[in-house]
């Protein structure tokens, strides 16, 4: 597996090649394949039921803004979620579950920390991915790290560790 300098992992034919042979039920369409012209060709021209594979391209704006930051901006207005996740109010939602005003204040006060580093559309994706877990039963920690001094993380689910119990500060987590 390569990696290009945004992160981005893609693979070569004689690659995966070697990964099937390893693993003969290996699920080819998850791979971004730097050659996968002629593989594809091959499968369509002899009516294969096997799978087309994916062509690994670097965006053409990452390519004319060489870096990293512009990569990762790229990246972040794509979010790959159903539009009932992409267009909910996550401010409303947020708000609404909370039962004292004591937890308004710290959603809100959060809140004004997520929109001006403009992660709202993450915070979208964070309830849809957790949502998903939840839907197919896949077990994921309790919490690690600073995030779980977000109550707003909290409360979509990502941790189970009530940071206005424990008196957290947010600003551990969002410097």
């Amino acid at each position: 597996m390569n990696y290009d300098k945004f992160g981005q992992a893609h693979t070569t034919t004689q690659e995966l090649c070697d990964l099937l042979y390893q693993n003969p039920e290996l699920d080819l369409t998850r791979f971004l394949v730097t050659d996968a012209e002629q593989y594809n060709k091959s499968v369509s021209v002899t009516y294969s039921d096997l799978p087309h594979i994916q062509q690994y391209q670097m965006p053409i704006d990452i390519l004319y803004n060489d870096t990293v930051e512009a990569f990762d901006y790229e990246q972040q207005t794509h979010w790959y979620m159903p539009s009932e996740y992409k267009e909910l109010d996550i401010a409303s939602w947020l708000l609404d579950q909370c039962d004292t005003d004591a937890k308004l204040q710290r959603v809100a006060q959060e809140l004004l920390l997520y929109q001006e580093r403009d992660m709202f559309p993450l915070l979208r994706y964070l309830k849809y991915f957790v949502d998903t877990m939840r839907k197919n039963s896949v077990v994921w920690g309790v919490g690690r790290g600073s995030s779980v001094a977000s109550y707003v993380l909290y409360l979509i689910g990502v941790h189970r560790i009530d940071s206005m119990y424990y008196d957290l500060d947010v600003t551990e987590f969002l410097k």
